[in-house]
């Protein structure tokens, strides 16, 4: 995400042929902007070393085998690829068709869905980690926190939740990003911490960083990293 007008979700919530999305409610064009980017995206993002700092952090903390929910899961990589050669059940959904089919082509040892997050069931207690990389910038404030209140829920007790975002105080802001219109909304970093938190997440490790995508049109864009648990271990 560009600190200015630059931005991205790298995950989408669109009402799309050959996704079971839900209500216009939780429609937008964010799906048709990364059926367009496709594996650009990736290629702009994959230099990140704070997203593999994260993913060290959560497998050195995951027990064999453990069952993961990828919320965004774009191409597959870094997220699902790197738990899923470490042998766990990687689970990655997203909106984009385009997405699905790269990452369920680039990982076959994950299961992709074309699905709204909003319409999978989430079974209280039933993952032992979520990943939501970037999925939650194009969701209204108030979606925002019944998300992850969601995915919290959907944790066991002592399970992992990891998300990253760009915490700038903004609401339905217009810009473009690698040359796609998009429209966000995000919080100041305070606030992203205190809605994990009050979700019932426990930070036990965050970064910030700066990153600058590689793409002739990105912009070094803020990214925060927190690394959460579920209490009641």
């Amino acid at each position: 995400m560009a600190a200015g007008p630059e931005w991205h979700d790298a995950r989408h919530r669109q009402r799309e042929a050959g996704c079971g999305v839900g209500g216009e409610e939780h429609g937008s064009p964010a799906a048709v902007v990364f059926d367009a980017l496709g594996s650009d995206y990736e290629k702009a993002f994959a230099s990140s070393a704070a997203h593999r700092a994260s993913l060290a952090w959560l497998l050195e903390r995951l027990s064999p085998g453990s069952t993961v929910l990828d919320v965004g899961s774009g191409t597959g990589r870094p997220t699902a690829a790197t738990l899923a050669a470490a042998g766990h059940t990687v689970l990655g959904v997203d909106v984009s068709p385009v997405m699905v089919e790269i990452a369920s082509r680039q990982v076959p040892e994950a299961e992709f869905r074309c699905v709204d997050i909003w319409q999978l069931p989430l079974p209280e207690g039933s993952y032992d980690a979520v990943c939501v990389y970037f999925s939650l910038l194009q969701m209204t404030r108030a979606e925002q926190k019944e998300l992850v209140r969601r995915l919290t829920a959907a944790l066991r007790p002592g399970g992992l939740l990891v998300l990253a975002t760009v915490p700038l105080d903004v609401e339905e802001f217009d810009g473009t990003f690698m040359g796609q219109p998009v429209r966000v909304t995000s919080f100041a970093a305070q606030d992203v911490i205190a809605l994990v938190r009050e979700a019932g997440l426990t930070v036990e490790w965050e970064e910030s960083t700066m990153f600058t995508p590689s793409h002739p049109e990105a912009r070094p864009e803020p990214h925060l990293f927190l690394h959460c648990r579920r209490g009641g271990a």
